[in-house]
């Protein structure tokens, strides 16, 4: 018990440092198609978002939602945010795109102190000052999505293929793919045969990688208590059924990860060019980026909530912070409105503090919430990232 202590205290400890020190996200590994069927948004709505990458919250305000507050613990990735909010309404989409669509611009310096610097707050100002080199590598192989905790890990998978030329051929054929039945084929007789390596195992079973994914130690053993093979196992599996069953050719989570770049046909909604008129006119003007927790931001916020957006947190603070979650959603249910949604993902498919928690003021958070498990059920299938194995909608029952 004493070894498996100072075990978790030591993950915890490496997860903490790289986060406190970190851009733990350069994009969002969230699908926001399946997020607004979820939510159901409309113009009367008033949203609280963490923050991570800003993708998907930029994604929401072109819905026509009426505000979103985007809130994050780790001030650089309301800096990420930031510059993204400054780049939209200060460049042309040609530049935009080149930044954040191709991850370098070969003017990216310059265009940063002439035209974005100003307009940024201190610190994202203090944060990009130092890295804005990010976006003007000399390789046009390496980009902004190679940087930050999530793009060193795919760094590290670029170079791992480059070792593999067999299956970076296959990889690059199955994305090519414009017929599932063809992708799926190569998938089972070229990719899955040369990926799942020992070596590939082992490094997806180790919780440094996880931290660097952003996966904390209790989301990890959440995903070992509820796969027989573990976290790798989880991964393959998420795999298999992300490139087995979904077609690729929309599929930009993925595909980013592995060129290093979006393309303008395969990309998030915010880098279309279809819309960056509405987000430079109006949308982004709906966005307020907040340094700060959930609990934080709720107690200082005196205005209704009608729609949340909770990513996995609460995996997190469950295992660590159980107090300070039951804080988290007393606040939650002092802020929303009766007609209020609420979603969030999770390592497990029902993780025991949705059964187990007890909100101050409130009671049993099972009690007080209807969890609408047939629809995220569907929704779920459809993800494109598909690394949760459990997606989460809810609305409160009446008093």
């Amino acid at each position: 018990m004493k070894t498996q202590a100072l075990t978790r205290r030591l993950h915890e400890g490496v997860f903490n440092a790289l986060y406190s020190r970190s851009l733990v996200y350069n994009t969002c590994w969230e699908d926001p198609a399946v997020d607004r069927q979820a939510l159901n948004l409309r113009s009367t709505d008033t949203m609280v978002v963490i923050t991570s990458a800003g993708c998907n919250v930029l994604d929401y305000s072109l819905t026509g939602v009426g505000r979103i507050h985007s809130v994050d613990a780790n001030p650089r990735q309301t800096a990420l945010l930031e510059l993204k909010i400054a780049a939209i309404r200060r460049l042309d989409f040609e530049d935009f795109f080149e930044l954040f669509g191709n991850g370098r611009h070969r003017h990216a310096a310059v265009l940063y102190r002439r035209v974005l610097r100003r307009h940024l707050s201190p610190f994202a100002t203090s944060y990009w000052d130092r890295r804005i080199n990010w976006f003007c590598q000399d390789d046009p192989r390496d980009t902004f999505y190679f940087f930050g905790l999530s793009g060193v890990f795919a760094r590290v998978f670029r170079g791992y293929l480059r070792l593999r030329p067999r299956l970076r051929q296959a990889i690059t054929e199955m994305l090519a793919c414009t017929d599932l039945a063809t992708q799926r084929q190569i998938y089972d007789n070229r990719v899955d045969p040369l990926m799942w390596s020992r070596a590939m195992n082992w490094a997806l079973s180790r919780q440094l990688t996880m931290s660097m994914l952003g996966v904390p130690h209790p989301q990890t053993r959440e995903v070992k208590l509820a796969h027989a093979d573990g976290v790798a196992g989880f991964i393959r599996e998420a795999i298999r059924y992300v490139f087995r069953t979904l077609p690729v050719q929309n599929n930009y989570f993925w595909r980013l990860y592995l060129h290093g770049r979006y393309t303008r046909d395969c990309c998030p909604e915010y880098l279309r060019e279809e819309n960056f008129s509405r987000l430079k006119s109006d949308a982004v003007f709906k966005i307020e980026p907040h340094t700060s927790t959930i609990t934080a931001f709720l107690r200082d916020q005196a205005g209704p909530i009608s729609r949340f957006v909770l990513l996995d947190h609460m995996d997190w603070m469950a295992s660590h912070a159980p107090a300070a979650l039951a804080e988290e959603w007393q606040y939650i249910f002092a802020r929303m409105t009766p007609d209020a949604r609420l979603i969030f993902r999770s390592a497990h498919a029902d993780p025991a503090y949705l059964h187990e928690l007890v909100v101050p003021d409130v009671g049993r958070l099972q009690d007080r919430l209807f969890f609408d498990t047939e629809l995220a059920q569907r929704l779920n299938a459809e993800d494109r990232v598909h690394t949760y194995a459990g997606f989460h909608i809810a609305t409160p029952r009446s008093a």
